[in-house]
């Protein structure tokens, strides 16, 4: 059977690199440019290397800078509706995953015939109206390189993934000063998201060549990186490689995507409004143990590829080794491991079955299949 892999036509990466903004405008012929951001960015300055570069050309451009965190698909349809009245011919995206996200939605639907309740139904629906670069200021969505956007669907109290390839970004720049300031808590709730896209992609059902290129390179950058990040924020070159593993992650997804870690996750931040890292992170190595019978070679594989020196062990102790490695990053980065830390209960457990079960575009990816009380079993372990 044959496989595919879509990534972004143009991409950028290293120190200074948010200057390569100025030559993007140039070859579109941009003339007025539409920036998304939100105010937690714009407080911090971070917004300001760009803006520099925008002044520097003279282009015209307008800030969008109110867009949330973990969106639902009204606030998307909010946001759409201020992009709209401005004459835009390139949105640039400069910030999280949401922001992304909701860049991304918005490049297919300015001026489209279709809504994003529409797409919600029926994702095929989109084409890109609106060429879009992104610049990421986290080091894990990997929401830069894929053609997914996530949002939350209040009604039914979880989230929903919109998946087109009009969406894949034209533009990305890796600009590790966009991360040089950023708190450990964010370093490692989205360094421990990105690094749940290399393995989930690993080993998922639909795992290719071309995908497991990108998460064995993803995997290497982000295991052995990513408790310097967080250990050290002057870290730069372990930054550099944390957001470089983390696009990485991003390519892998739009070949094979993520399994049940990521499909688990979904109603945590849907209903209680849990970080998307933080919930993937408190899900991880629990989904991975479950798994380990279904995808042990896959697991020992990659265990070969970032330690080389365990490549004498026997292939179970190989896969053992992969999952304690999550769950050690997972405790020296201070995740939470406890989901009554968020208010979330025993008598939940019902709904969180029923939502997490709903979740077949990531189900079906797993190796292993879940029933229902899998699935109910998996929740009780982070229920403590």
């Amino acid at each position: 059977m044959g496989y595919q892999l879509k990534v972004p036509p143009c991409a950028y990466a290293g120190a200074g690199s948010i200057e390569a903004v100025k030559g993007i405008i140039a070859r579109e012929q941009s003339k007025s440019i539409l920036v998304f951001t939100d105010k937690g960015i714009r407080s911090t300055g971070l917004l300001n290397p760009l803006t520099h570069c925008l002044d520097e050309i003279g282009v015209q451009y307008t800030v969008i800078d109110d867009l949330k965190p973990e969106p639902a698909y009204t606030d998307v349809e909010e946001t759409l509706r201020q992009a709209q009245v401005v004459e835009s011919d390139i949105i640039i995206a400069l910030g999280g995953g949401s922001v992304m996200d909701a860049a991304k939605l918005c490049s297919v639907l300015i001026r489209a015939p279709y809504t994003i309740q529409n797409l919600l139904d029926d994702p095929s629906l989109a084409k890109k109206q609106i060429k879009t670069v992104m610049i990421p200021t986290t080091c894990g969505t990997g929401s830069e390189a894929t053609c997914n956007a996530i949002v939350a669907i209040p009604e039914e109290q979880s989230k929903k993934g919109i998946v087109n390839d009009d969406m894949i970004p034209d533009y990305v720049i890796l600009d590790p000063a966009m991360i040089a300031a950023l708190p450990k808590s964010i370093v490692a709730a989205t360094g421990v998201d990105a690094l749940a896209h290399v393995v989930e992609c690993y080993t998922s059902k639909k795992a290719t060549p071309f995908s497991d290129t990108y998460a064995l390179a993803g995997a290497r950058l982000i295991f052995q990186n990513i408790r310097r990040a967080y250990e050290n924020p002057q870290d730069e070159e372990a930054k550099e490689a944390m957001m470089l593993g983390a696009f990485y992650g991003g390519v892998a997804i739009t070949g094979s995507g993520t399994t049940a870690v990521h499909a688990l996750s979904y109603p945590l931040g849907g209903k209680y409004h849990i970080p998307h890292g933080v919930s993937n992170a408190i899900l991880f190595a629990h989904v991975m143990e479950f798994n380990q019978d279904a995808c042990q070679e896959r697991l020992a594989a990659l265990c070969d590829a970032v330690w080389p020196h365990m490549s004498r062990s026997e292939e179970e102790a190989k896969a053992r080794y992969v999952i304690d490695e999550i769950a050690d990053i997972v405790k020296v980065t201070n995740i939470p491991t406890d989901l009554k830390e968020f208010g979330v209960k025993k008598d939940d457990l019902d709904f969180l079955v029923e939502a997490g079960s709903r979740q077949t575009r990531l189900l079906v990816n797993n190796r292993k299949e879940l029933s229902l009380e899998d699935i109910r079993e998996l929740y009780k372990k982070v229920l403590k």
